[in-house]
């Protein structure tokens, strides 16, 4: 006797915006992956640090081109960050620049494609190397840099029309020029609790 075949359940419909913004925002630590709502990792006190010493040394790009200081950009922390109707992301750090965009992005969420977004990993390792990563490529991000305080390793991405290009990979006591902010060197142990004066410029660095 044959037994008909059990129909697999039908698949459940991707999650939405209206879906990730019915979680209360005190309980919003959430991010809409490719239609599924995934918790950000927990931030450990590395990553808090790494991310805290990131805002300072990009700090002189945050304010209009012309002065003494770089300038050129918009930055933003942990910001919901709107990329299509399956995927709002909080990254660590984005910025845009204001050349494309002359006034600062707000709004939640922002629905304004950043120029760089950095991912500090932690616990969702997966979701930033693996399930971001992508969505910002198909986005075009230009730039994409990952922090991993775990490996004290800084990697920097390049878009490209086959994949992001990976045009640096640098560790704790190396100092470099890291695109899209290589007006000014970074010292990439100030991630990870070094102070700035603690590393030996690299040969050929000021």
């Amino acid at each position: 006797m044959n037994v008909p075949a059990r129909k697999a359940p039908p698949a459940a419909p991707p999650a939405t915006l209206e879906d990730l913004y019915a979680i209360p925002e005190e309980k919003r630590r959430h991010e809409l992956i490719e239609g599924v709502i995934h918790e950000k990792g927990a931030a450990t006190g590395e990553h808090g640090r790494a991310q805290r010493r990131l805002s300072g040394y990009v700090e002189p790009f945050d304010r209009r081109p012309g002065g003494r200081f770089p300038g050129g950009w918009w930055f933003a922390t942990e910001v919901d960050i709107f990329f299509d109707p399956k995927s709002t992301f909080v990254p660590d750090v984005a910025g845009w620049r204001r050349e494309r965009v002359p006034e600062q992005p707000l709004g939640t969420p922002i629905r304004v494609r950043p120029d760089w977004v950095c991912e500090i990993l932690s616990t969702n390792r997966r979701n930033d190397l693996v399930k971001k990563k992508r969505v910002y490529h198909r986005h075009e991000v230009p730039h994409c840099w990952i922090v991993d305080p775990v490996e004290e390793s800084l990697s920097v991405y390049r878009w490209e029309p086959a994949g992001y290009l990976e045009i640096l990979v640098a560790e704790r006591g190396e100092r470099v020029r890291a695109e899209p902010f290589d007006a000014i060197p970074l010292q990439v142990g100030i991630l990870f609790g070094d102070d700035e004066e603690d590393e030996e410029p690299a040969a050929g660095e000021p």
